[in-house]
């Protein structure tokens, strides 16, 4: 039997691949800590942290017992939050210029319309930014309005009229517009209309092909993983979160068509989750990321899970990546997709606590279940049993969504 068939796992190496997040990658490091705390107490099993053997600036090293076999995990964020700020770095003019751009794009293109046909969540959450800034730009010019009509009529009070009164007062209200919108900016943390605004318009400003910059980011992320699939580790897992899943695609589909994935070697494995793979793939310059939804989705050599859940109104549920974007090969294996039922494997008081805070929730995948079923991040990323062998028989949600919808399937530019 060679490594690549074997089911149980002793050493795994584990990366990482966020989304669209321009936070520091340490919060990763303190959430898996505290997360595996917990899913440890509630399951029963021994999880530790400490620093990556062999250094690393952003990642950590695990050792856990479970079901009475002790595991070894490296675990690595492979960055791209540098990225991420840079594109975000706009102006608040920019941001609306930006809005106009990215409604155009999806609007125009009929990626929009096609995506209300899968799930209306994450449709919401992405027409959410354009309503609350143009709430904000009204509001502002609302107020500005009112600074304006309040100073000509103070200065009316002393005799003034005409331009005298007109150009004080429109100087009144554009500061006062002005003010509104960086309150609003200064306090996107609450909002969060800029961030999402930035996120789609990132996607959107290429027609859904990686900017340069993320093309080169992505080949050192091979390049990494290939080094990983070098050594004598007994699983290579790689997890890509929301928008990190359709980077991953890509960074897998590219190792295993330049022959880098070892007939003998460690087993290969990809988890996706809360993936929102369509918000890209539907729109018309997707074609590299459609061509390596169809290319990986028919490949032996890597194992695919897709965990998402209809809890969570940020991704595409149960929603198949491949068979949505038009692009399912007669012979599709991949991806197994799957909820992760948030309704079921969280308490009913804990589901309580959390049904509101949508941006929370989009980060469940990565949290402990105080009801956990079948779905453990922690037991997959550091059990002992390969992603293959974990789910090998179970079967795909019933509910997901498999018809193609998109109204550009072309793979080749």
């Amino acid at each position: 039997m060679t490594t690549s068939q074997t089911s149980r796992v002793l050493r795994r190496a584990v990366f990482y691949i966020p989304g669209y997040d321009p936070i520091h990658p340490r919060r990763y490091r303190e959430l898996y800590r505290k997360e595996g705390a917990a899913q440890a107490a509630i399951s029963g099993y021994d999880l530790t942290l400490s620093p990556k053997r062999g250094g690393g600036a952003y990642g950590w090293h695990v050792e856990a017992v479970m079901d009475g076999h002790a595991v070894q995990a490296d675990v690595d964020v492979l960055v791209w939050s540098d990225i991420v700020r840079d594109s975000m770095a706009h102006s608040i003019p920019a941001t609306y210029a930006q809005l106009v751009r990215t409604a155009w794009e999806y609007i125009a293109g009929g990626a929009l319309f096609r995506l209300m046909r899968l799930r209306k969540g994450p449709v919401i959450a992405a027409l959410y930014p354009v309503g609350m800034l143009l709430g904000q730009l009204a509001l502002a010019l609302a107020l500005g309005w009112a600074g304006y009509a309040l100073t000509v009529l103070a200065l009316g009070w002393l005799l003034l009229s005409g331009w005298a009164a007109a150009v004080p007062g429109a100087a009144a209200g554009a500061a006062i517009a002005l003010a509104v919108l960086r309150w609003f900016k200064e306090r996107d943390n609450r909002f969060f209309a800029y961030y999402l605004m930035h996120d789609y318009a990132y996607a959107a400003r290429h027609r859904g092909a990686n900017p340069p910059a993320l093309e080169t980011r992505m080949a050192r992320f091979a390049d990494t993983i290939a080094t990983a699939l070098a050594t004598d580790v007994d699983e290579v897992l790689v997890v890509g979160h929301s928008s990190g899943a359709h980077l991953a695609v890509s960074v897998l589909a590219d190792l295993v068509r330049q022959g880098r994935v070892p007939a003998n070697g460690p087993a290969l494995a990809f988890l996706s989750l809360g993936q929102v793979v369509p918000m890209v793939s539907f729109l018309k310059g997707a074609h590299r990321l459609r061509a390596d939804l169809r290319y990986l989705s028919a490949r032996d050599e890597i194992a695919w899970v897709d965990v998402t859940a209809p809890g969570d109104g940020c991704a595409f549920a149960l929603c198949d990546p491949v068979a949505v974007s038009g692009v399912a090969p007669p012979d599709k294996r991949w991806p197994l997709v799957f909820s992760a039922q948030f309704t079921r494997s969280l308490s009913p008081e804990r589901w309580r606590a959390l049904r509101w805070r949508f941006f929370r929730l989009h980060f469940q995948y990565l949290c402990a279940f105080d009801r956990v079923l079948d779905y453990d991040y922690f037991a997959i990323t550091a059990g002992p049993l390969s992603l293959r062998a974990r789910y090998a028989g179970r079967p795909a949600s019933r509910s997901r969504i498999e018809r193609a919808v998109s109204r550009h399937t072309s793979v080749a530019a």
